[in-house]
């Protein structure tokens, strides 16, 4: 017999997550009640998930759960905050109690791990849709924005951007998907790891941020654009992975550095008087992150190789403008 909307929620989504005791009613009413710290700020975010477009028709139930929450936890990372909450709005062809079962153990373990509970959500029946909304706080003031950069800050990642996309390469079957590397590509793609403990130590540092989901130069061109300046990114300074480059090459890698997406990393400029303190606070080989380059006075986003100018769209991801 078929689950009921009633059964699936009680089955697979009551108690989904961390238990948490600023939760007053979550699962199960008409809406939740929240307590939000004193002098704290709400922060929240919301990201939809569509089969096909975001992540390849039978992905891992698993992955999807994961994905579906990661890409929100990344945006509280990239504005400091620290995530308590979590909506979720699932559309589904069919109540399939295995992929049910996958699918809320992929999200209920990376909630667990950031100590965020599902307080509420909706489902309905029809094509594969994952609509998360995450809540969080952030010290009243402190949040860090795209818009606080200014022409002379240095330009940081995190992690090893490129390799999300080289992992979807190998989901889609346009790269070959056997062996260690290959696995570790795979898996950056289907359980992005959100960068929210640096984040929230970048409050004290950081003067701009932004998390890397449409490809590093164009989300690195989005912060300096809100920033009312421009940004160059150094092609040599570029973290490849050793992954990326036994999967593609180099020169391939570093491309897929600059334009790929779904790595979610954190992209962040530091005023050049506090350099010194965030290398001596938060030293680069243990926080997992590289200088790449420089905020302008001029307008838009460049790579630069030797000096010269590369020829990459600045663009990023963008839904509506694939469909023309």
């Amino acid at each position: 017999m078929p689950l009921s909307e009633f059964e699936l929620i009680d089955r697979f989504f009551r108690g989904c997550g961390a238990k948490r005791t600023d939760v007053r009613v979550g699962v199960g009413d008409d809406a939740a009640i929240l307590e939000c710290p004193a002098g704290m700020e709400l922060v929240a975010a919301m990201d939809t998930l569509v089969d096909g477009v975001h992540f390849p028709h039978g992905s891992p139930p698993g992955s999807v759960g994961h994905r579906a929450l990661a890409v929100n936890l990344s945006d509280l990372a990239a504005m400091g905050a620290r995530p308590a909450w979590a909506l979720l709005a699932l559309t589904l062809p069919a109540a399939e109690e295995s992929w049910l079962s996958e699918f809320a153990a992929g999200m209920s373990a990376l909630a667990r791990a950031h100590d965020v509970a599902l307080v509420g959500g909706d489902t309905t029946c029809g094509p594969l849709c994952v609509t998360v909304q995450v809540l969080g706080h952030v010290p009243r003031s402190s949040a860090l924005l795209r818009s606080g950069g200014r022409a002379g800050d240095a330009l940081f990642v995190s992690g090893t951007p490129g390799d999300a996309s080289a992992g979807l390469a190998i989901e889609q079957g346009r790269l070959p998907g056997a062996g260690e590397a290959a696995a570790y590509l795979r898996e950056r793609f289907l359980h992005p790891a959100p960068r929210l403990a640096l984040g929230e130590c970048l409050r004290l540092y950081a003067s701009a941020c932004i998390d890397v989901s449409d490809g590093l130069l164009a989300d690195a061109g989005k912060l300096a654009r809100a920033s009312g300046c421009g940004v160059e990114i150094a092609y040599e300074m570029l973290p490849v992975s050793q992954a990326l480059v036994g999967g593609v090459g180099e020169e391939r890698a570093r491309e897929l550095a600059l334009t790929g997406g779904d790595d979610y990393e954190l992209c962040f400029s530091v005023r050049p008087a506090h350099l010194a303190r965030l290398l001596a606070d938060l030293p680069p080989q243990r926080w997992g992150y590289t200088r790449i380059g420089t905020l302008t006075e001029s307008a838009g986003a460049q790579a630069l190789r030797g000096g010269a100018v590369m020829n990459f769209s600045t663009s990023g991801y963008d839904h509506f403008l694939t469909l023309t």
